[in-house]
């Protein structure tokens, strides 16, 4: 479809790593739980905005270099094979760490938690957030590439593709994270078994 390949393995790995806290989820999570459903989708649509623009840039260099050189196409696919691997150790090693220091991080949190500035730009700061997350272009980059098809003549559609399923899921997502900020801020922060279990899935 579209020079896609093997999309139900890459909806897949998609909710996967939607489903992945990270700062711009935690952030909007955050946001939702403190100023409510409104400012919790201002700060969604910053998230949106800025991974759009990652995702634009990413297919654009790489369906550039897709039609300049296939064997180049091939190196940056498996180079983006071993960076997943890399993400996903440093991720185990992170949900071990979770586990270990578990009730050391309840009593830090405890002691550092403070309102927000009553001029904070929830909008504007996701899409920083977004924007200048240097792990996410080359995530882009590493993971849409895996289901390109290097035969098809046009693999900018084949990225839009893609990038509609992942912003659907995304959006699907904050969603869910928005109409339920206070509770699952609330659970996270009481149950760091929650945490650790989560990111060990």
């Amino acid at each position: 479809m579209f020079g896609v390949i093997d999309l139900p393995t890459y909806l897949a790995g998609l909710v996967l790593i939607v489903l992945l806290p990270g700062p711009n989820s935690l952030y909007v999570l955050s946001v939702a739980a403190r100023r409510g459903i409104r400012a919790g989708y201002t700060a969604a649509a910053g998230v949106w905005c800025g991974d759009t623009v990652l995702m634009t840039l990413s297919a654009a260099g790489v369906a550039s270099l897709l039609k300049a050189n296939a064997v180049l196409f091939g190196i940056v696919k498996y180079a983006g094979a071993g960076y997943l691997t890399w993400l996903a150790i440093g991720m185990m090693r992170a949900a071990w760490e979770m586990w270990r220091t578990r009730g050391e991080r309840a009593v830090e949190e405890a002691q550092d938690a403070s309102p927000a500035p009553a001029h904070e730009r929830p909008y504007r700061r996701a899409f920083v957030v977004s924007l200048f997350n240097p792990k996410a272009i080359l995530f882009f980059v590493a993971f849409f590439v895996q289901f390109v098809d290097p035969g098809y003549a046009y693999p900018a559609v084949s990225f839009v593709v893609l990038g509609a399923f992942a912003q659907l899921a995304s959006f699907l997502y904050l969603s869910a994270l928005i109409f339920s900020g206070t509770r699952l801020a609330a659970a996270f922060r009481r149950r760091k078994r929650l945490s650790a279990w989560a990111t060990s899935a």
